[in-house]
């Protein structure tokens, strides 16, 4: 059970509501971490700018992106951001057979060496960010400007907000993030921890 309780729509004002409409375009769904994000209206006000900017116009493809909060969150061991990462890879056109092979990035023909650069520096920077080396660094200056470079730190960063408020709050893990998952992983690769269901 989530550690604070998310607010249904029916206690947000209707400004608040508004602004969840965004989530719900992006995303399909209303995750339950803006629900209880949304005890603190500009929280969530400031949160939404963020994600917007992120997967807003941007040098970086947005699902390249994705699977970077993907490799982030499976470092820190954040199975509901795993999932929701995931799930909008697939939404914003990563095929399906990739998604499923992220996790071998480092070996998989899928990967272009570029992909890998930028997936190398997340896995290390969602263990801990001093795990980042120059030499993560010295991969992505063959392929990424430093706008490019800036966007990649962007969705590394917002996800360690992201993998820390919900597996520190035990948020629980919505329907549809959860079904595409538990249908693209073997409980090897994804396990829902105890209070994402």
């Amino acid at each position: 059970m989530t550690r604070i309780k998310p607010l249904t729509l029916d206690e947000l004002p209707s400004e608040t509501q508004a602004a969840l409409k965004f989530s719900q375009n992006l995303m399909g769904y209303v995750p339950n971490s803006l629900m209880t994000m949304a005890h603190w209206p500009e929280l969530l006000g400031a949160f939404r700018g963020l994600v917007s900017v992120i997967y807003g116009e941007s040098e970086i493809d947005n699902g390249l992106k994705r699977l970077i909060g993907a490799v982030v969150s499976a470092a820190a061991g954040c199975q509901y951001c795993k999932a929701h990462t995931t799930l909008g890879a697939r939404d914003a056109g990563v095929d399906e057979v990739k998604v499923k092979a992220v996790w071998e990035y480092q070996t998989s023909d899928l990967f272009t060496d570029a992909e890998r650069a930028a997936l190398n520096l997340a896995f290390a920077a969602g263990q801990v960010p001093n795990a980042a080396t120059d030499e993560h660094f010295a991969a992505l200056d063959t392929y990424y400007s430093e706008r490019q470079k800036t966007e990649i730190m962007a969705v590394i960063s917002m996800f360690g907000f992201l993998n820390r408020w919900n597996d520190t709050l035990a948020t629980e893990l919505e329907e549809k993030p959860f079904q595409s998952a538990s249908a693209l992983y073997s409980p090897e690769q994804w396990t829902p921890g105890q209070h994402l269901r």
